[in-house]
């Protein structure tokens, strides 16, 4: 805990003098998508309260919102919970994303698209597999795709994918070998990036269908495979 704990103390400094339930939520929900927080894990109300330095009913707050995300679960008699998802999770959540994360790109309108975060995204994802970080590759692919996301320029939509790429983030954790799921996709998205800068968002829209869907096959063949394990 403690080293997940390790730089909560900088983001209190987010909550400036309108500490709210929400905003420690936005908090605890980036670090869930940025992987410090792995499946399973309990979450101490006194630990993660004194490095916000919230109140306990603040803290509890923003834990039942995440609940009602799905990110989190209240155990009885035991706390609080990093949520550890299902089969039929991981599959609702790629049929969530090929619905917004395709309409997005059919839906944009005519080229130039504003593509510098997309841009950032592929780069910090090929910085990340020259180190050797299969965990930070996995980030770079969550940014791209929220960056994807945030053409169509819909707060409501932004908010909406923001908790399922939380999702995301607990689903890749289950995955025993980081390397084989993400490094295919370093130039998978610096093809989408190429198609959309082309303009040619029909194209990039069939691309990431078919994306999506191995993305899924080989997330849930893990997934089956660690339950057969644990049977």
């Amino acid at each position: 805990m403690a080293e997940q704990l390790t730089g909560l103390a900088d983001d209190r400094a987010l909550l400036g003098r309108t500490s709210t339930a929400e905003r420690v939520s936005d908090i605890l929900r980036s670090r869930i998508a940025e992987g410090y927080f792995p499946p399973g894990t309990r979450l101490s109300e006194d630990s993660i309260g004194g490095a916000l330095g919230v109140s306990r009913n603040t803290l509890r707050e923003s834990f039942r919102l995440l609940t009602h995300e799905r990110l989190l679960v209240h155990e009885l008699n035991r706390g609080v919970f990093v949520r550890v998802l299902t089969v039929e999770d991981v599959e609702d959540i790629y049929r969530t994303r090929s619905l917004v994360e395709c309409a997005v790109v059919r839906g944009l309108g005519e080229p130039p698209y504003p593509l510098d975060g997309l841009a950032e995204a592929v780069e910090e994802g090929r910085r990340s597999a020259r180190e050797g970080d299969w965990k930070g590759v996995g980030t770079a692919n969550i940014h791209f795709h929220r960056e994807l996301v945030a053409l169509a320029g819909s707060e409501r939509t932004d908010e909406l994918m923001r908790s399922v790429f939380a999702e995301l983030r607990l689903a890749f954790h289950v995955v025993d070998d980081p390397r084989r799921l993400h490094e295919p996709y370093i130039a998978r998205n610096a093809e989408l990036l190429e198609t959309l800068q082309e303009g040619e968002r029909e194209k990039a829209a069939r691309l990431l269908a078919v994306y999506l869907e191995n993305s899924l096959k080989r997330v849930v063949e893990v997934y089956q495979r660690r339950v057969g394990d644990d049977a």
